[in-house]
């Protein structure tokens, strides 16, 4: 696949350029021509060196980059949380929580958080 350049003059960002564009367009000298197909193949001939293409190239490639220390398996650890239904279990969490003396955490008081626990158990209808 050829393509014609078509320099534009007014683009141009040299005087030296703008100049090559008025020749190229007023036809003083040859439009230059590029093709893509045939650059593609010989960029893909140099992308790979002689000694890449035969096994000593393997073996260098394969030192270099092989790793200079041993690595360790990393161990896959599950997690299982167990269902829990016992409210005391969040009323502890929520001392917790509640027992900061931060600014800004606001007035929780035991009562209320039993309240929202009560209020949050499924089946209910209040």
């Amino acid at each position: 696949m050829t393509d014609e350049v078509n320099p534009n003059p007014n683009q141009a960002t040299t005087q030296e350029a703008q100049l090559a564009a008025e020749n190229m367009a007023s036809g003083v000298e040859p439009k230059p021509t590029v093709d893509f197909d045939a650059d593609y193949a010989a960029a893909q001939e140099f992308s790979v060196s002689d000694v890449d293409r035969t096994d000593e190239g393997a073996a260098v490639a394969e030192a270099a980059t092989a790793p200079q220390f041993e690595l360790s398996q990393p161990e896959e650890t599950k997690i299982v949380a167990e269902p829990t239904g016992d409210p005391s279990d969040y009323m502890e969490m929520a001392k917790d929580v509640g027992s900061q003396t931060e600014a800004g955490t606001g007035n929780v008081s035991d009562d209320l958080i039993k309240q929202a626990l009560d209020m949050g158990k499924p089946g209910s209808s209040e």
